[in-house]
């Protein structure tokens, strides 16, 4: 059989070589790291266990319909627990806001807070069914190469009704009034990467999926899904070769013939590129084989990057659940500076994961593990020097909002902020998220999954459909293979 080779192992691309090698081919994956993972890769230092990248298990039928494709299940290879209460939300003033695990108690904590705002989230979540249904069966495992995929009655009548054209911010707002039901319903489009009055309110469906279907979390950590993973791909027959940073894609009269890795050629029949998608164009091709220019790049609004703090608290914290959401300062004023004056932010919100509520098997016994995550823009300038004064920052307003002291118990930190994804995932402008889902760069409208000017190449991960988070990286690399296997049958 034909071999394909896949650069980068991370969600995307260990989704793309699991249905490649299931359709027969020899698979092998090339990272560059020293570990598989991509953005979900994790360490452990001290005692202490920490997943690097995504953090939150929404949209549970997706990873199920991923393994239900090999005839496995998620059980199979991790134990899922769902949190409950799901998150909360820390706001300046008052208790923080705790997000029950179960819809009727998020109806009756709604209506505690604003009058006839049970019945409006039974409407919005009515409708929110409705766009996630349609966009699972007939936009999202599309690999978008033209408008003629979409032009049918039946997916054209389905968009309609989705709210496509429609922002996040007027959507959610003519629902809700209470400020702090208005930044609930909007929190999970903020990984989406765009404030909400740029994100089409199609995706009120992630509200769908986060407070019906709950919020989960894979015990030992996140990374216990990219072993199940690369687990049922060495079980397909797929090869792995890590510390391996490919240097080049060797083209011949538009064609894919090999890649160079350690200046040795490695000949292959066709490749998925689920590393940054920016990176292989502009460096591992020669100028005629790029889909796009340098302009092309610049002119695209990314989503943000992150400074994240790794933190090793030899105590239990007080008030702090498994997720929490710092929301006690300005939103629209951090937003801002992310989006439309790019710069370091004055009073950032912040996020903070603390598995060991969950799991205590991430820690040492009787210490918590803190995962504290910043938003910033994509591009800025990364000064390392400033790090330290963003956790004295954090921590001050943790301490505050927990009414417990933190600082003077930290036994291990370590932040990772642009010039580590820069350096580990050839991360353009350092991003951490991708592309923001804005209504011009969704669908059609995003780099494409195919390269135009070379037959075998294509493309996964989170610079191309469907866009960023884990689920939707899954549903990529199964797209990139399916049309790398049309392409292979149609050769042969």
């Amino acid at each position: 059989m034909p071999q394909i080779s896949i650069i980068g192992s991370g969600f995307s691309g260990l989704s793309a070589a699991c249905y490649a090698a299931k359709a027969g081919y020899d698979v092998t994956v090339f990272e560059k790291n020293s570990a598989i993972g991509g953005r979900a890769r994790s360490f452990s230092e001290d005692g202490f266990t920490f997943d690097m990248g995504p953090s939150w298990y929404w949209m549970p039928d997706v990873f199920e319909k991923f393994f239900a494709d090999f005839g496995k299940k998620p059980s199979d290879y991790y134990e899922l627990v769902k949190l409950s209460p799901s998150f909360q939300i820390f706001f300046n003033e008052g208790a923080p806001l705790v997000v029950p695990s179960e819809l009727n108690d998020l109806y009756t904590l709604f209506e505690s807070i604003e009058k006839g705002s049970a019945a409006r989230l039974r409407d919005f979540m009515a409708e929110g069914e409705l766009k996630y249904k349609v966009a699972m069966k007939s936009l999202i495992y599309k690999p978008s190469n033209s408008w003629a995929e979409f032009a049918s009655v039946e997916v054209i009548s389905a968009a309609l009704k989705t709210d496509i054209f429609r922002s996040m911010g007027a959507y959610t707002r003519s629902f809700f009034k209470d400020p702090r039901l208005i930044s609930l319903m909007e929190f999970p489009v903020i990984f989406l990467g765009a404030m909400p009055d740029k994100i089409p309110a199609l995706y009120s469906l992630m509200n769908y999926s986060a407070y019906t279907m709950g919020t989960w979390y894979p015990m030992r950590g996140m990374f216990q899904i990219i072993k199940a993973m690369e687990e049922l791909a060495r079980s397909l027959g797929v090869k792995f070769q890590t510390g391996v940073p490919v240097e080049k894609i060797v083209v011949l009269e538009k064609k894919v013939t090999g890649l160079l890795l350690n200046q040795k050629l490695y000949k292959t029949d066709l490749v998925i590129a689920s590393a940054d998608y920016h990176h292989v164009e502009q460096h591992l091709l020669d100028e005629p084989s790029r889909n796009f220019k340098a302009d092309y790049w610049d002119k695209k609004i990314m989503a943000p990057s992150s400074l994240i703090f790794f933190i090793g608290v030899n105590k239990k914290i007080k008030n702090l659940l498994h997720h929490n959401l710092l929301f006690d300062t300005d939103f629209n004023k951090h937003a801002s500076q992310i989006y439309k004056t790019p710069q370091w932010p004055d009073e950032p919100l912040f996020y903070v994961s603390c598995p060991t509520k969950t799991d205590d098997t991430v820690a040492p016994d009787g210490m918590e593990n803190l995962f504290i995550l910043i938003p910033l823009a994509a591009g800025l300038k990364d000064e390392p020097a400033l790090h330290e004064s963003y956790f004295q920052k954090v921590i001050n307003r943790l301490e505050k909002l927990c009414n417990d002291s933190i600082a003077g118990h930290v036994v291990y930190k370590k932040s990772y902020c642009l010039n580590d994804f820069q350096q580990d995932y050839n991360a353009y402008k350092g991003n951490a998220y991708g592309l923001a889902n804005t209504l011009g760069q969704t669908a059609v409208f995003k780099p494409g999954i195919r390269n135009k000017k070379v037959k075998n190449l294509f493309y996964a991960g989170q610079l191309t459909v469907p866009g960023p988070g884990v689920p939707p990286a899954l549903i990529s690399g199964k797209i990139a293979a399916n049309e790398a296997i049309k392409h292979l049958t149609k050769t042969r």
